[in-house]
C-alpha cells in the first residue's frame, strides 16, 4: 500500500487513514454527491482560488477551459477531457496514489470538466499496469461510465507523459512529441479540442467545487490557496506521498518523513533543480517560494541527497537515464544529452580530469534552447543545477579523482539501470554489413561506446556483447543507419 502523509486536514487523502481504497459508495460517503457546474460556473470556480496544473507546467486551467471552448467555437468541433495520469516521471508517486486509493475524485474532475464543455468523451492515460491501473479502471466500472470514459495504456517512458507525446499516444501513433508546437486546445485527441490536464488537477478540481471556493481556500496561502500533493523520498529510500496546506515549511514536510536536507534537495524531478540545504532549510512548500529558493516545485517531488553518497555519480547516473529516455526525433535529444551524459560521467569516474568539467559545461550550452521538445532543456538545467549545489564535490573530484563516496542510486530510475556498471548483458553484438556500408559514420557518433570510426569514417565495432544500458542506443543507430548496414545478432 502507498505511504500517504498529511499535514493539517486531509483532502485529497480523506478518508485514506480508513480505507485502503475508496471505492464509489464510500467516495460518496466521504465527500457528498456530485454536482453538475455549467463551463461558466467551472470557469468562475477555477479563476477565483486561481487553480494551476498540478503536472508539472503550472498553467492557470481557467485559461485551458476557456481555450478550449474558443476552439471549439471557432471550430464548429467537439470536444474531449483527456487525463494526464502517465507520471512519466521515475521519482513521482502521487498520481499512482490518487488513482490506485481515491480514483473516483479523479474522476469527478474529470466529470466535471466533461460535462461543462459538452465534451464527446473523456479519456485517461496511463502507464501503469499494476494496482494503480487496474483501480483506475475498476472505478469507471464501478461508476457506469464505460461507455463515456476509455483508459489508454501507453509506453512506460519518460517522455510519455508530455502533453503532445500524450496525445500521439491516445491517437495511436508512437507517444513522442510531435517535435512542434501543437496546442491540445486547438487540436488533440482525434484532432479535436481537448482538454488536458494532469490527474491530480481533476482531483483538486472535483474538491473545488465540492467546497466551494471559499472553504477550499480556508487553507494554504493567499496566492496559493488549498494544499500541495508532494512526493517525498524519505529515510529508507522509499517514496511517500504527502498531502500539505500551501505555505508549510519543506523542513517540516521532510521531517514527516523522518528526513533531512542532506547535501541538497531536488525539487521537481529530474528537469527540476537542487537546493542547498541552507535555502531548503528556509524554504516553504509554494511555488512562489520554491522559486524564489532558486528551484520549481513542478509536480511536487521532493528528493533530498543523503549525506553519504557520491553527488556528482549519483547525477551522472540519472543523466544517463535522460539520455536514452529521449524522443530521438532532434539532435539535442539524439546525439547532445547521451554526449553530455558521457562527459559528466568521466567527471563522476575521474578519468580526462582536466578536461571534462569545460565538456559538461559545454554540452549543456549545446543542447539548451535547440530541442524539439523541452527534454534537452529540463535535463540540463538538472546537470546545471548540480554543478552549482555541489560544486565542493565537483572540485574534490577534479583535485582527486573521486570524492570516495559510493553511488547507492538513491535517485529513482525506472527500467534498466542506465548508467551503472553492474548491468545485464544482452548476449547480442552489433555487427556490420560491409556489402551496405558506406561510411556515412553516424553509428560512431550514436552508439561511441561500442562503435569508432577509423580514418576514413568507416565503424570499428566494439567485439563485446552490448550492455542493457546500451541497447537502445544500438536500435536506434540501427534504424538511423542509412545503408541500412547494421545488425543486432546473436554470438
Amino acid at each position: 500500500m502507498m505511504d500517504y502523509r498529511y499535514v493539517g486536514p486531509p483532502r485529497l487523502g480523506r478518508g485514506l487513514h480508513r480505507h485502503q481504497r475508496i471505492d464509489q459508495t464510500s467516495h460518496r460517503e466521504i465527500h457528498g454527491e456530485f454536482r453538475r457546474r455549467s463551463v461558466r460556473e467551472l470557469i468562475a470556480l477555477a479563476e477565483k482560488v486561481d487553480l494551476r496544473g498540478r503536472g508539472g507546467a503550472a498553467f492557470p486551467f481557467a485559461r485551458k477551459v476557456k481555450a478550449v471552448v474558443s476552439s471549439a467555437r471557432r471550430q464548429d468541433a467537439q470536444t474531449v477531457v483527456l487525463v494526464n495520469a502517465t507520471e512519466g516521471e521515475p521519482a513521482s508517486a502521487k498520481d499512482k496514489l490518487l488513482m490506485a486509493r481515491t480514483p473516483h475524485l479523479i474522476l469527478d474532475g474529470a466529470m466535471l470538466a466533461a460535462l461543462a464543455l459538452g465534451a464527446r468523451e473523456v479519456v485517461i492515460g496511463v502507464t501503469d499496469g499494476g494496482r494503480a491501473g487496474r483501480s483506475i479502471r475498476s472505478a469507471v466500472v464501478e461508476s457506469n461510465l464505460g461507455g463515456f470514459i476509455r483508459v489508454v495504456r501507453l509506453p512506460e517512458r519518460f517522455v510519455t507523459g508530455e502533453g503532445g507525446a500524450l496525445v500521439n499516444g491516445v491517437n495511436g501513433n508512437p507517444a513522442l512529441p510531435p517535435g512542434r508546437k501543437v496546442r491540445a486546445a486547438e487540436r488533440g485527441v482525434d484532432g479535436l479540442p481537448t482538454l488536458l490536464s494532469n490527474a491530480e488537477t481533476f482531483a483538486q478540481l472535483a474538491l473545488l467545487s465540492q467546497l466551494g471556493p471559499d472553504l477550499y481556500a480556508a487553507i494554504g496561502t493567499a496566492e496559493e490557496p488549498g494544499t500541495v500533493l508532494m512526493t517525498v523520498w524519505g529515510a529508507g529510500g522509499r517514496p511517500v506521498v504527502v498531502e500539505a496546506p500551501a505555505g508549510t515549511p519543506l523542513f517540516q514536510v521532510l521531517d514527516l518523513c523522518r528526513a533531512d536536507v542532506g547535501q541538497g534537495v531536488l525539487m521537481g524531478g529530474y528537469h527540476g533543480a537542487w537546493l542547498p540545504p541552507a535555502a531548503a532549510n528556509r524554504a516553504l512548500v509554494s511555488r512562489e517560494d520554491i522559486a524564489k529558493a532558486g528551484a520549481s516545485l513542478g509536480a511536487g517531488i521532493i528528493l533530498p541527497l543523503a549525506p553519504d553518497v557520491c553527488p556528482l555519480g549519483e547525477v551522472a547516473r540519472v543523466a544517463a537515464y535522460m539520455g536514452l529516455e529521449t524522443a530521438g526525433q532532434c539532435g539535442p535529444c539524439r546525439l547532445g544529452l547521451p554526449a553530455l551524459a558521457r562527459s559528466l560521467r568521466a567527471l563522476a569516474e575521474g578519468d580526462s580530469r582536466s578536461d571534462a568539467l569545460s565538456a559538461v559545461r559545454q554540452g549543456i550550452q549545446v543542447v539548451k534552447g535547440r530541442g524539439a521538445c523541452h527534454h534537452p532543456d529540463g535535463t540540463s538545467r538538472f546537470i546545471a543545477s548540480a554543478l552549482e549545489v555541489f560544486a565542493e564535490d565537483v572540485a574534490v573530484h577534479l583535485a582527486d579523482g573521486t570524492c570516495g563516496r559510493p553511488v547507492r542510486g538513491l535517485l529513482p530510475i525506472d527500467g534498466e539501470e542506465a548508467a551503472s556498471e553492474e548491468v545485464e548483458d544482452t548476449g547480442l553484438r552489433l555487427t556490420v554489413d560491409w556489402a551496405r556500408c558506406a561510411g556515412h559514420g553516424l553509428c560512431g557518433h550514436l552508439v561511441p561506446d561500442l562503435v569508432s570510426l577509423d580514418e576514413f569514417g568507416f565503424p570499428v565495432v566494439e567485439s563485446k556483447t552490448v550492455p542493457q544500458r546500451l541497447l537502445r542506443q544500438a536500435h536506434q543507430a540501427i534504424d538511423m543507419c542509412p545503408a541500412l548496414a547494421l545488425r543486432l545478432k546473436n554470438p
